[in-house]
C-alpha cells in the first residue's frame, strides 16, 4: 500500500518514521533555517526520514543537507568536511503532526527524531531545493531558535554553544 499523495503509476512508499534534525551553523553561531514550501511562515533547519531500513542516520544526515541545502559533505571535493558533521548521541520522540501523518503507513503516529550539526564556513552556498523551501536565512542562534515551529528543533538550537 502506498500513501494517498503518491503520483498515478508511480508507487511511492511510506515515510520511515525515523528521521534526523541537523542544525546547519557557522562557528559564531550564525544558524541556517529554511521556510518550508508546504507551509509557509514554518521555519526549520534540515529535517529528513531516512530513505531505507537500511540506510544509516549519518548516511541520512548528509543525503537531507546535499538535497535541501546543496551543501556536500565528505572528503575530496566536497563543501565541507565529514568530521564538521557531529552526532549529538540524542534523538527526540514526537507525535507527527496530523497534517503530515497520510505520509506514513496507517497507525503511525510518532517519529523518532536524531539530532546533528554541521558547522560550515561563514561563506558556504546555500541552494535551496524549491519544492521543498522558500528561502532561507542566517540568524544568531537564540533568534534562530525562536523563529523555529518545531520545539526539537528550536530546543536543539538552544544547546549549540554545548555541543560544539
Amino acid at each position: 500500500m502506498t500513501p494517498p499523495d503518491a503520483p498515478a503509476g508511480l508507487p511511492k512508499p511510506y515515510k520511515i518514521p525515523e528521521s534526523v534534525l541537523v542544525v546547519i551553523h557557522t562557528a559564531d553561531l550564525q544558524v541556517l533555517l529554511m521556510e518550508r514550501a508546504d507551509r509557509p511562515g514554518f521555519w526549520q533547519s534540515v529535517t529528513g526520514s531516512k530513505d531505507t531500513l537500511t540506510e544509516s542516520l549519518l548516511e541520512t544526515a548528509v543525503r537531507e543537507v546535499a538535497e535541501e541545502t546543496g551543501i556536500s559533505i565528505g572528503s575530496a571535493g566536497a563543501m565541507v568536511d565529514a568530521a564538521c558533521l557531529r552526532d549529538w548521541q540524542m534523538a527526540n520522540e514526537y507525535e507527527i503532526y496530523p497534517v503530515w501523518r497520510a505520509r506514513y503507513a496507517p497507525g503511525v503516529t510518532r517519529n523518532t527524531e536524531h539530532v546533528f550539526s554541521l558547522q560550515v564556513p561563514a561563506d558556504i552556498a546555500v541552494t535551496l531545493a524549491p519544492r521543498e523551501h522558500l528561502q532561507f536565512c542566517w540568524l544568531p542562534y537564540r533568534d534562530a531558535a525562536d523563529r523555529c515551529f518545531s520545539a526539537s528543533n528550536a530546543e536543539a538550537i538552544l544547546q549549540l554553544p554545548r555541543q560544539r
